[in-house]
């Protein structure tokens, strides 16, 4: 059997949690976005009502009067396609009257990559409670079977992720002529979350990046709370959720709506960069040989702009290439429920794969930061980008923010 378990509800201050976030693997499987609710998967069960069972927490009028609405059993089934719907308080009388017919129980740990454990999670304190119970079942992951399960999209994961990025466009056009010299990077981002909160979208699918000037050297910059000055370019990394489905855009703009030559050149080489890398994502593609042949391909644009020789290129550590001065992050990530979606590092792309390609340049020493970011489907003969419709050439943008 399998058992997947929502996501711990945590605490922010005092007798405040934060706002709850789902399980994007429970969520995947059950469709069912409320706290403290448990899947069970038993395929083999000899009882056929325990084959597929959800638990969810029981309403009552203590908690309609102070959180609100909760799924009744039939919604619950209409959500989720499952039948059999029991509320969390027989949970444990149940899985006892079946666990004795499993030799194996999946267990749905974290195995992110990007993730650092620090705190035990409620899948991991389940999973020690049923060792104690349960002393000589076999215990397994479920993980590498979700990994190789969400990294290919169906097509109603494929429309969700459609209309994250269709908001995101939206709201991309609205602060193209919001943005101007003495606005605060604040303001953009209140502009952002307006168009997000009036098409419905959850909010915004990650701390969103408004980096003025040489804010944009930090590339995990979120304190958004400094001024946009004349003659700087903005970098932004933002973009919407809907449905628990993310987007994930950037784009650099100027503040007064044109750039100067030289942000220009960088601004065309990372285009340049993101327009080779884009067409590499294609069925079969390996993470690694992928991002080294884009590391040629910036390393080539950093030369044209003068920010390495060919001497620097002949002398550097293959592991630590002469461009990562300059771009020392990785190009692209898996994208889902997950914005840094869970999928094999060394399993070839596949078509289903969404995928974000978001090369930058970073200088330093000249208060400047570009970075480019558009969301990529791979398909059976190539790959759609998600993201299209959204401006991105450097006239274009200039030409609406004179608009």
């Amino acid at each position: 059997m399998a058992i997947f378990n929502a996501n711990d509800e945590f605490v922010r201050s005092g007798d405040q949690n934060f706002i709850f976030k789902q399980n994007a693997d429970f969520f995947y499987l059950s469709g069912i976005d409320q706290e403290q609710s448990i899947l069970l998967l038993f395929p083999d069960c000899p009882n056929p009502l325990y084959k597929e069972v959800l638990f969810l927490r029981q309403t009552n009028e203590h908690i309609a009067v102070w959180e609100g609405h909760k799924y009744t059993k039939e919604e619950a089934r209409a959500a989720s396609g499952i039948e059999a719907v029991y509320w969390l308080q027989d949970f444990d009388n149940i899985l006892h009257s079946i666990i004795h017919y499993a030799d194996t129980v999946y267990i749905n740990t974290n195995e992110n990559d990007r993730y650092s454990h620090t705190v035990p999670y409620r899948d991991l304190r389940f999973l020690n409670d049923l060792r104690t119970k349960y002393p000589l079942h076999h215990y397994e992951r479920s993980a590498p079977i979700m990994r190789d399960l969400r990294a290919v999209k169906s097509a109603i994961e494929v429309e969700l992720t459609k209309k994250a990025c269709s908001i995101t466009r939206d709201s991309f056009l609205r602060i193209l002529k919001f943005i101007k010299p003495g606005v605060a990077e604040y303001e953009i981002e209140a502009e952002i979350i307006h168009e997000f909160i009036r098409q419905r979208a959850t909010g915004h699918a990650y701390n969103p990046i408004i980096a003025s000037g040489p804010n944009a050297i930090v590339l995990h910059y979120i304190d958004n709370n400094q001024v946009c000055k004349d003659g700087d370019v903005i970098l932004m990394d933002y973009a919407a959720e809907y449905a628990n489905y993310n987007a994930d855009m950037t784009r650099s703009v100027p503040v007064n709506g044109r750039y100067t030559k030289r942000q220009r050149d960088v601004y065309d080489a990372v285009l340049r960069v993101m327009r080779g890398a884009t067409k590499m994502l294609v069925a079969g593609t390996v993470w690694n040989d992928y991002h080294d042949e884009v590391g040629k391909l910036m390393t080539s644009e950093l030369i044209g702009l003068g920010l390495l020789t060919k001497h620097d290129v002949e002398k550097q550590d293959p592991k630590m290439p002469a461009y990562k001065k300059y771009f020392m992050h990785g190009t692209s990530h898996h994208l889902g429920i997950d914005v840094h979606d869970f999928a094999g590092r060394y399993t070839p792309f596949a078509a289903g794969n969404i995928l974000t390609c978001e090369p930058g340049i970073y200088i330093p020493e000249e208060g400047l930061g570009i970075r480019l970011e558009n969301n990529i489907l791979i398909t059976n003969d190539g790959n759609i980008d998600l993201m299209g419709d959204i401006p991105i050439e450097a006239a274009e943008i200039e030409e609406i923010m004179n608009s």
